[in-house]
């Protein structure tokens, strides 16, 4: 009977050795490593949902650069033309401008070829009158003869 007393002994002491490894070593052993697996887990989906994010603003970074080069774009072509509406208009304003001094000179050149031209005949009809005046070996009188002399100049 000593072998079965002792082995009987012995499956109670396993018994009771499994029973406290169970429950104060195992439990919370297994506890731990569930804990650290969740983690785990909560770090690998938190990093998987990291690079999607990353993806996505990356995606949405180049849709903002490519929104702001056809707006930089935009902005310069309207500056282009704008500066040729520009250059247009002041060409448009010089060549008014010339027009107008051209217009302005051939005025004034007008009223000196007249001024000139008044200056001739007034010449000329102080000349006519010496010339009458030597022929004839006489003094004319140019008030008294003023509009045959006015019709002279005229006709010259």
């Amino acid at each position: 009977m000593s072998i079965n007393a002792t082995l009987l002994i012995q499956i109670i002491a396993f018994a009771l050795l499994i029973w406290f490894v169970n429950r104060v070593l195992w439990g919370p052993l297994s506890k731990l490593m569930e804990d650290r697996q969740k983690r785990i887990a909560d770090g690998l989906s938190a990093a998987e949902k990291g690079k999607h994010e990353l993806e996505l603003a990356e995606q949405k970074a180049k849709e903002i650069l490519k929104d702001a080069k056809s707006q930089a774009q935009n902005v310069l072509s309207q500056a282009e033309k704008r500066g040729s509406e520009i250059v247009e208009d002041a060409k448009v304003k010089a060549a008014e401008e010339a027009d107008r001094i051209k217009a302005a000179a051939q005025a004034e050149l007008e009223q000196e070829v007249s001024r000139a031209r008044e200056e001739l005949r007034k010449e000329v009809s102080g000349l006519v009158v010496e010339g009458a005046e030597k022929i004839l070996k006489k003094e004319v009188n140019a008030a008294a003869h003023n509009d045959m002399l006015e019709a002279l100049v005229k006709s010259i």
